[in-house]
């Protein structure tokens, strides 16, 4: 009875696969009859041109890669982009033990703009002058640690009652040193202050000293009429964006050439000078 079953199997096998291989032969014959072939025809007298080997071409630079005579990138605004990120954790101020405050950054420039003056994003131009002037003079990268902060980042970098109202919020203020030049920042000075020397304007080529009284730093700044420059020394002025060993310069705008007027901090600018994303 086991043999006569398996020899049942072995023929249901045999005859599924005969049916499956005279329908597979019929759909050939099927496909066979209703396939049309057509000739392609040419001239006698056409040839095949050989194609040419693709020139590789140099991609144009976008205007901030343009290098200036130092070969680094051009400064432009967006070098100016908050720092803030919503990675950095939050941090508790404890000076005051009856009401610690709790500060939270904000999320970059992934989530606000620059300040916006004239429907478009606007950092001082002088700072960005300056800056790339440094670059062509000295030859070096000027490294932008601190250029334009919100509301949110400004306290929560440094929460202290002078940078309240930094100039930093409004796109007034930059903090830099430059790669190499770490350990002589007063010969940056220099070159800034060389900068206005070509200046016909009264008050612009003419830098007087500021006695550091109520400042942050110890050595008395350099200020004209349009610009105002603090040197941090080692162990001054460390907030969360200058974590960095070096001594550093601070640039502020205390005129707008444009406009004609002063530029000073205000609620009113910090707070709604940018969009919210």
């Amino acid at each position: 009875m086991a043999s006569f079953t398996k020899v049942l199997k072995v023929s249901l096998l045999l005859l599924l696969a005969a049916c499956t291989g005279m329908e597979q032969s019929e759909q050939e014959q099927i496909r066979r009859s209703n396939a049309r072939g057509e000739f392609v025809y040419r001239n006698a007298d056409e040839i095949a041109y050989p194609l040419e080997v693709p020139k590789h071409r140099v991609r144009e630079r976008y205007p901030w890669e343009k290098a200036s005579s130092s070969h680094h990138p051009k400064i432009t605004k967006e070098f100016f982009r908050c720092k803030g990120s919503s990675l950095n954790p939050p941090h508790v101020d404890h000076k005051d033990p009856a009401r610690p405050a709790n500060y939270l950054d904000c999320g970059g420039f992934q989530k606000h703009s620059l300040p916006i003056q004239g429907d478009k994003e606007f950092i001082y131009p002088i700072l960005i002058d300056l800056l790339n002037y440094l670059q062509d003079k000295t030859g070096a990268k000027v490294v932008i640690t601190c250029g334009y902060r919100c509301p949110a980042h400004n306290a929560y970098a440094d929460p202290s009652p002078y940078n309240q109202n930094s100039k930093h919020m409004i796109g007034a203020e930059v903090d830099f040193y430059v790669q190499g030049w770490e350990q002589k920042p007063e010969a940056v000075v220099q070159l800034l202050i060389e900068y206005y020397k070509e200046m016909k304007e009264k008050g612009y080529r003419e830098f007087v000293r500021l006695e550091p009284k109520n400042l942050n730093v110890s050595t008395p700044p350099w200020y004209n009429h349009e610009i105002l420059i603090k040197l941090y020394k080692k162990g001054e002025g460390r907030d969360f964006d200058n974590r960095h060993p070096y001594p550093y310069l601070a640039i502020q705008v205390r005129h707008d050439r444009d406009l004609g007027e002063k530029v000073v901090y205000s609620w009113q600018k910090a707070f709604n000078c940018y969009k919210r994303f």
